[in-house]
């Protein structure tokens, strides 16, 4: 299984983008930290990643699913209002792959409308109202799986969540 992992270039959440390499790998899930930064993106901690590929040269037929990693670079960039992001949040939700999506980050495919009838796990306030404004369910559980659209509520709760959700992908 392959996996993108999409950070903002600057401000994501460290341990999010931490815990989930941590669980892609311990499953075995070849993962690719994407951005769309070909310079190193800085996350709100301090981590200095530079992106295994830029977003602009992805194409969802060569992967599985994207993991969207939270973080306050949603917001100072506006990801969610970049139409080449949208389109691959598109992409990927037309080819059935997976897409997850925690925190904040709920607001890309929210945006994308890719949410309508799912339910949605997420503790941001704007994330909420958007997820309603595109007729997403909210939900207060930590996590939801809705088909391919996986979310979770928040980077605390990834740890809790990622062993079901590698499961429900039919990872082993």
């Amino acid at each position: 299984m392959r996996f993108l992992v999409f950070i903002p270039p600057k401000d994501f959440r460290d341990e999010s983008l931490s815990m989930v390499k941590l669980f892609f790998s311990k499953w075995g899930v070849d993962c690719k930290v994407t951005s769309y930064s070909s310079k190193e993106c800085v996350g709100s901690h301090g981590a200095v990643i530079t992106p295994d590929i830029n977003t602009s040269k992805v194409f969802a037929s060569e992967y599985d699913g994207i993991a969207l990693i939270d973080g306050g670079g949603i917001d100072e960039y506006k990801l969610c209002d970049y139409r080449p992001l949208l389109d691959l949040i598109l992409n990927f939700d037309s080819s059935r792959k997976y897409i997850i999506s925690m925190g904040n980050s709920v607001k890309i495919p929210a945006r994308a409308n890719v949410i309508g009838g799912k339910k949605i796990a997420t503790n941001d306030r704007e994330s909420a109202r958007l997820a309603t404004l595109f007729h997403g369910v909210l939900s207060n559980s930590n996590f939801e799986m809705a088909g391919n659209m996986i979310t979770i509520k928040s980077s605390s709760d990834i740890e809790d969540c990622m062993q079901q959700i590698l499961e429900h992908m039919g990872v082993t």
